[in-house]
């Protein structure tokens, strides 16, 4: 079986240091390369086109979502793993939209990244466990106290629900369903208050709760909807 090649991209030489100690335990993982800073990534993905890139998204340079966006669009085919200090649900949300195959909190245990390498290079998306239940969580303490159910909305409710967990904007949303911008925010508007949800963040939260749609999902209309 054919190794694994996995980039390092991170702007502090100590972590890629210790990361790459933790790699080189792992059978039919080679570490292929180290980068500082996005430019670099980037550089080093077209030259040594890796299997997989563990990106830190907080680096100077070009910002890390444009590194991610650029990757995505320049090679498809390469796995980015962002693994950050910053382990809030919204941020991991955030990154699987902008590409990323998965999403990993330096807290997290060693046996977790060898778990998340297998996982995308399996083709599918990994979030950490850790954020899974924070995000599990924050939405059951919100959801308590006799809030409407799905199943209470009315349909167009529902279709505005999905379309925004699925990643889309208001005109997306919009042309979708062929109604005016301005009706979107209304029916947005009217499922925050029957929902007692009052951001976006949280309204995907719950959509993801209820299995309305997965992260997955998510995360393939949104590149989807990025092509057309």
């Amino acid at each position: 079986m054919k190794n694994i090649r996995v980039l390092l991209v991170d702007d502090h030489a100590l972590i890629r240091a210790g990361i790459r100690a933790l790699l080189e335990k792992l059978e039919l993982v080679e570490v292929v390369g180290e980068a500082g800073n996005g430019r670099q990534a980037l550089d080093l993905i077209e030259k040594s086109r890796p299997d997989v890139v563990l990106m830190d998204l907080m680096k100077p340079g070009l910002r890390g979502f444009e590194v991610l966006k650029l990757t995505g669009e320049k090679f498809p085919e390469v796995h980015v793993i962002v693994l950050t200090v910053n382990d809030e649900e919204e941020f991991a949300f955030q990154a699987l939209r902008a590409g990323a195959a998965g999403f990993l909190p330096k807290s997290a245990v060693s046996a977790e990244l060898n778990l998340a390498i297998e996982y995308v290079m399996c083709g599918r998306k990994y979030l950490s466990p850790t954020v899974e239940q924070k995000a599990t969580f924050e939405l059951g303490r919100s959801t308590q106290g006799g809030r409407v159910q799905f199943a209470e909305l009315t349909q167009r409710q529902r279709e505005v629900l999905t379309l925004i967990a699925e990643g889309g904007s208001t005109k997306d949303i919009a042309r979708a369903l062929n109604v005016s911008v301005k009706t979107v925010e209304t029916h947005r508007a009217q499922l925050m208050n029957r929902l007692e949800i009052h951001d976006v963040a949280s309204l995907v939260r719950y959509a993801v709760k209820i299995g309305l749609v997965s992260v997955e999902e998510r995360s393939s209309e949104k590149k989807m909807r990025g092509r057309a």
